[in-house]
């Protein structure tokens, strides 16, 4: 517990898909903190120094210390904050179930929670010019905070691009999105969380991308709501679950699903993760391993690439996609969170490998248990870089 109950800082922006899961964490945790805009003053010209560039989330500590990036502030949170219980499961297999889902939700699901954000202006516009006032510097004027405005998300459009959502991949884009939900409402109405009772890093990982953007923005909430309405609520849940009194959630006693007793709505979307993400991902390793041989030389603690966006890309990989040919950019922070599965499952014991194989093979994601970058991927100063 934080000495005198002093408060955490969190901040961050209501519209950040990375805020999302600190915020949700903190709430379910009732733990006492103070959320502030990273349009203020304070933020920019007291944390953007001390962090050394403008990224979200970032949660100020009572003793002042400073933690940046959404995985890394919930593993703090899960170690030192008095809390309902780890989010990591125990059991070895349902914790290497919970890293795959914590690495799909934080960036499996970026293409279309960005293209449900910025390509549906008729519906989504009007909300998201409010939305981003407790992220953009104060204006003195409606056509100052206009051009603020045009000018961040103007950004943002072109970042959607680079995951993929052109114009030719945007029907298959929400055909996949629609997929995918229909597979996660079954799951959901019949438990209260991804992996059981509780929430665990799995829903933590999906919940930034299912909430901030798809199940807020005008367009993809009123889908959700409609052909979701389990994953909806699980939102709400996931938002304030001590304030809700769910038959099915009480039922659970708080429980995790047994590793010999998966239920098949959730061996359906680790079926979905092996076709929607696996090509992807494997791509991007191949793509960086080769990029790694062709510039040994890179610094340790630097990313060998200048940062045009708040996370360092090496380029843009190809892979195939339903039926058809994807670009995406190759970010470093995705290799982050994969070795934290990879990892996982290294550590255990042969007899445990063997049964997390299995779990995966079933699904056709062995492959992933051993996917690797050449060189390990650490978090230094505030940034993703080379070991």
């Amino acid at each position: 517990m934080p000495e005198n109950n002093q408060p955490y800082i969190l901040y961050a922006m209501t519209a950040s898909l990375f805020s999302a899961k600190v915020r949700a964490y903190l709430r379910f945790n009732k733990i006492n903190f103070i959320e502030r805009g990273a349009g203020s003053q304070e933020f920019r010209e007291e944390i953007v120094p001390k962090v050394g560039r403008w990224i979200i989330p970032v949660l100020k500590t009572p003793s002042g210390e400073l933690l940046q990036d959404g995985t890394d502030i919930l593993d703090y949170l899960d170690k030192n904050a008095a809390n309902n219980g780890s989010i990591f499961p125990e059991d070895p297999s349902i914790k290497a179930i919970a890293h795959l889902f914590e690495l799909f939700g934080s960036e499996g699901l970026l293409r279309p929670a960005m293209h449900y954000r910025w390509h549906f202006d008729k519906q989504n516009l009007t909300f998201l010019k409010t939305s981003f006032r407790d992220c953009l510097p104060p204006a003195a004027n409606q056509t100052e905070y206009e051009a603020s405005f045009e000018f961040a998300s103007g950004r943002m459009r072109k970042v959607t691009e680079y995951f993929g959502a052109t114009a030719d991949n945007l029907p298959s884009i929400e055909a996949a999105y629609l997929e995918f939900l229909a597979l996660l409402q079954v799951h959901l109405d019949a438990h209260p969380f991804l992996l059981g009772g509780r929430p665990t890093i799995a829903d933590y990982g999906l919940f930034g991308s299912l909430y901030a953007h798809l199940g807020r923005d005008p367009y993809p909430l009123a889908l959700m709501q409609q052909h979701a309405p389990a994953v909806f609520q699980w939102i709400e849940r996931m938002n304030s679950p001590h304030t809700i009194d769910n038959h099915v959630y009480a039922a659970s006693k708080g429980e995790l699903f047994k590793s010999d007793a998966l239920p098949q709505s959730l061996t359906a979307l680790m079926h979905y993760i092996s076709e929607e993400y696996l090509p992807e991902i494997s791509a991007h390793v191949a793509y960086t391993n080769q990029w790694l041989t062709q510039n040994p030389d890179v610094p340790s603690g630097t990313t060998g690439v200048s940062e045009k966006m708040s996370q360092a890309s090496l380029g843009m990989a190809q892979f195939d996609w339903r039926g058809k040919t994807m670009s995406s950019t190759v970010m470093i922070y995705r290799f982050y969170l994969l070795q934290r599965l990879t990892q996982h499952f290294e550590q255990q014991s042969a007899q445990v490998q063997q049964q997390i194989t299995q779990i995966f093979a079933n699904t056709n994601l062995d492959s992933l248990l051993t996917l690797k970058t050449q060189r390990k991927v650490i978090r230094q100063h505030y940034k993703e870089v080379w070991e």
